[in-house]
């Protein structure tokens, strides 16, 4: 099993970004998928959930401008990040979750900065 992230780069503030996270040897809709960040020298944080029934929720700091989604035939994870801010800057990871089984990816880094 595998969680592989992309999209993550340098952005400008107020511009976006979609990261993604294709999974292989599990279905992303049999698993509880989130979306992590952790900002240099800070501690890990979710920021984003999309379990095995679509449900979503967020982190404060980023409703209404992040978006989690799932794509079944692709087998991946997505997290459309608009209005970008210079806190926003971390690196992303994604995760997945089934009872106590957890397989991670390698995180993405994102920096917004002008």
């Amino acid at each position: 099993v595998q969680l592989v992230e992309s999209g993550g780069g340098l952005v400008q503030p107020g511009g976006s970004l979609r990261l993604s996270c294709a999974a292989s040897g599990f279905a992303v809709n049999s698993y509880i998928m989130r979306w992590y960040r952790q900002p240099p020298g800070k501690e890990r944080d979710v920021v984003a959930t999309i379990n095995f029934g679509g449900t979503l929720d967020y982190a404060d700091s980023v409703k209404g401008r992040f978006t989690i989604s799932r794509d079944t035939v692709k087998n991946t994870v997505y997290l459309e990040m608009n209005n970008l801010k210079p806190e926003d800057t971390a690196t992303y990871q994604c995760g997945a979750q089934r009872w106590d089984e957890f397989v991670w990816g390698q995180g993405t880094p994102v920096t917004v900065s002008s």
